[in-house]
């Protein structure tokens, strides 16, 4: 029990201290292009960066003993205006690989993003962390300068205490006599073959996430390339001298993104490195169970009100709705089947099925797709309970994401709140019942971070759906200036209650709402603030 609070004491600090990072940098650059909502999109564009600039290094690359040296020292001295720059791109981007990885799973964990259905992704994540590690090592290998001789030597003894090897694999490295062309060869293969191995698993880290982004805004893309490549031409990646397996070198500079555990080898042990390093990779495998997540039920399909429309499948964040043929006889081609085992109580499959309306009077509020911890039948109960209590001319009902800022200080004269899994999951619907029947004046959306949803894409299909974009859509007939997104994030209190004021004093000004009375834009368009607010409004 011990561990698992001391699981959960640092999560909790490093939630803090990423927030108020992320924070800074929305300041600075905007949450469309804060690199830290990015991290998983700028990996893969490293690697293709890494990927174009080995391919022009390998181009003139002599796979031999006495050549490969000598054909990088010619890329990085005499053809350094292309060359020696590509091999600075490739030795940089690739330790930034490493650098992103681990910042990566650091923010994963401490935000609570690798547990219930994410646990798939996270563990074959971890696997992709050995395949990096292996990709860069045997990079060192290929240059064969005097820190190639040490890695190639420490190498070798680490596995050979396995003793998985018919022979003792460091006997190849005693001389100079002992090392032939085959083995540059062998290592330009395994340079090759591995990202290509890595490049699978990252297709495969995605497999259970619909629609992934891969490619990071351009904006961060122009700016990570200018920033390696200024790096590259300041302080350009050098060889170290050629290595000479009859000399025994006293010290090398080695590179601390791939080879920090190299001189724990020589100052501990080659088994207790292995134990180190396999002791860590088994827990960090079984983080997504320590301590396993207490799981509400999965969302449930009502076949009766269900045709099959596919929404619920388009917009669920993690695959876990597909559509399967009719299996109760009605006139409709497919219906819609759940995968528990996928399902993260998110309730956006509720929220875009469009017999999720609050406006049924004569038959239950079932909707064809619902979650069972937080029915659209409660949702509507709620609304209605919390909304009765208001009064006054500028009444404010508040749905706000249980991973959004804290809305319930809120909660007083003149506004309601209700905390809803995922801001995904309010039906379009529920704007029009709460403003149309004059339940409240103004109805505010509050949520994750802009770019940064917990469920990924709760923001997004509530953006699109406001804008007309996406089925559901919000009605044309719905005065949108009496409507507010606010995507505060976590640490937005401050903010959340600004932008409250704001659009209290909006509403003063146009008075009661009377249907009929105020006429929608030709095209419901959205008018966001400036990006450093991260808020969004309606007309």
């Amino acid at each position: 029990m011990l561990k698992f609070l001391a699981v959960e004491t640092w999560q909790r600090g490093g939630r803090r201290v990423f927030w108020y990072i992320e924070k800074a940098f929305d300041a600075a650059f905007g949450p469309a292009i804060n690199p830290f909502y990015h991290l998983g999109a700028l990996l893969f564009y490293l690697f293709w960066i890494v990927t174009a600039s080995g391919i022009y290094v390998y181009i003139f690359f002599e796979t031999g003993i006495d050549g490969a040296y000598r054909s990088v020292e010619y890329l990085t001295n005499t053809q350094w205006y292309l060359g020696g720059v590509a091999r600075s791109l490739h030795r940089y981007a690739s330790d930034g690989m490493v650098a992103l990885v681990l910042l990566h799973i650091a923010r994963e964990f401490t935000l609570d993003r690798y547990r219930g259905v994410r646990w798939y992704s996270w563990v074959i994540g971890a696997f992709l962390l050995w395949l990096l590690y292996a990709s860069g090592i045997t990079g060192y290998w290929l240059v064969w300068d005097r820190l190639a001789q040490y890695v190639a030597i420490t190498t070798s003894e680490w596995f050979d205490w396995l003793g998985i090897f018919g022979e003792p694999i460091a006997r190849n490295f005693l001389s100079n006599a002992s090392v032939n062309d085959r083995f540059f060869s062998l290592m330009s293969f395994m340079h090759i073959a591995i990202p290509l191995f890595l490049l699978l698993g990252m297709w495969i880290h995605l497999q259970r996430i619909t629609s992934p982004r891969t490619n990071p805004p351009r904006a961060i893309m122009a700016g990570t390339l200018f920033s390696l490549l200024l790096l590259a031409l300041v302080y350009p990646a050098l060889s170290q001298g050629p290595a000479n397996l009859d000399t025994v070198y006293g010290t090398v500079r080695p590179d601390w993104f791939y080879l920090s555990i190299y001189p724990l080898i020589e100052k501990w042990s080659p088994g207790t490195v292995w134990a180190l390093v396999g002791g860590g990779t088994l827990i960090l495998l079984l983080f997504p169970w320590l301590p396993r997540r207490k799981q509400q039920p999965a969302a449930i399909v009502n076949l009766e009100n269900c045709n099959g429309c596919g929404r619920c499948f388009a917009d669920c964040p993690f695959s876990a709705v597909v559509l399967q043929p009719r299996t109760d006889g009605l006139p409709f081609e497919t219906e819609a089947v759940v995968d528990p085992d996928l399902c993260t109580r998110c309730g956006i499959c509720a929220g875009a099925c469009p017999t999720s309306t609050p406006f049924r009077r004569t038959i239950e509020l079932n909707p064809g797709i619902d979650l069972p911890g937080f029915p659209v039948r409660a949702l509507r109960e709620q609304t209605l309970a919390a909304t009765a209590k208001l009064s006054g001319t500028e009444r404010v009902m508040v749905y706000g994401c249980s991973f959004g800022a804290s809305i319930k200080s809120l909660d007083g004269h003149g506004v309601a709140t209700l905390v809803v899994p995922c801001i995904g999951a309010i039906p379009p619907s529920f704007i029009d019942f709460v403003i149309r029947r004059r339940h409240a004046d103004g109805v505010i959306l509050a949520g994750c971070t802009e770019g940064d949803c917990y469920q990924r894409l709760g923001i997004e299909w509530t953006k699109q759906r406001m804008e007309g974009r996406r089925d559901p859509v919000l009605r044309r007939h719905v005065p949108r200036r009496r409507v507010a997104a606010i995507w505060a994030g976590k640490t937005g209190g401050a903010m959340l209650l600004r932008e409250l004021e704001e659009f209290r004093a909006r509403l003063r000004a146009l008075g009661p709402y009377h249907r009929g009375g105020t006429t929608p834009p030709a095209a419901p368009t959205p008018h966001p603030l400036e990006a450093r607010d991260g808020a969004y409004r309606l007309g």
